[in-house]
């Protein structure tokens, strides 16, 4: 905030006028309104705004302006640029130029990834208990033997399948 009211000194203090105190997606300052109610709004769908852009000229803005009225093969290039550019923030081509957002989503979205795999891993680390023995390959197979042994559901079940003379399961 600081900054940005810096910037406005030093660029008024040069004489740039109001065009060299805007950034770009700004509004407008017009005379005797606040910032957000100004008259100027330009986009794709509305190019040509009720006010232009800038309102306060400084001198030489203003000899270009009487310059202007004159004939337009006497305009250099350049002037009818600048020209442009007191009625208009942005060119079409400006407005149509593509945003590199897509770049900062992206990468929040994978800083936000990395974020909650770090928190899953440390989770399991220090805050989930140890697995339970009951999930060794130790006790499954002891398990697997007990019902074997035991023989459990013989009709249908794995009992059905052990083949108990060979100690095999069936083919």
């Amino acid at each position: 905030m600081f900054f940005r009211a810096a910037r406005r000194l030093v660029l008024k203090k040069r004489g740039l006028g109001t065009r060299g105190t805007h950034n770009a997606g700004d509004a407008a300052q017009s005379k005797g309104k606040t910032a957000p109610y100004t008259n100027y709004h330009a986009q794709r769908s509305y190019p040509m705004p009720d006010e232009p852009f800038c309102t306060e000229l400084t001198a030489e803005q203003r000899a270009l302006k009487e310059k202007e009225k004159g004939s337009w093969t006497q305009l250099s290039h350049a002037e009818k640029v600048a020209l442009y550019r007191l009625q208009f923030h942005e060119t079409f081509a400006e407005m149509n130029r593509r945003s590199n957002e897509w770049k900062t989503v992206v990468g929040c979205v994978f800083f936000f990834c990395g974020f909650t795999a770090l928190l899953i891993w440390w989770q399991r680390v220090y805050v989930f208990p140890e697995k339970p023995i009951t999930l060794t390959d130790e006790w499954k197979a002891k398990q697997l033997q007990r019902i074997l042994d035991m023989k459990g559901n013989p009709v249908q079940g794995l009992a059905s399948r052990w083949d108990y003379e060979k100690k095999e399961w069936k083919k």
